[in-house]
């Protein structure tokens, strides 16, 4: 996910939370969101 650009990485968070893909994922991609101080542009993922 290094790879990816900020926005690309957010886009791609924002649809696998709307497509409810594996939580396991979903966490991974939180961690780099967190990693990259971005947390704030996210909202949180509605149970």
């Amino acid at each position: 996910m290094k790879h990816l650009s900020d926005e690309l990485l957010l886009e791609s968070y924002r649809k696998a939370s709307e497509l409810k893909l594996n939580p396991d994922f979903l966490r991974l991609m939180e961690l780099e969101i967190q990693r990259r101080a971005l947390t704030h542009l996210i909202k949180p993922i509605a149970n």
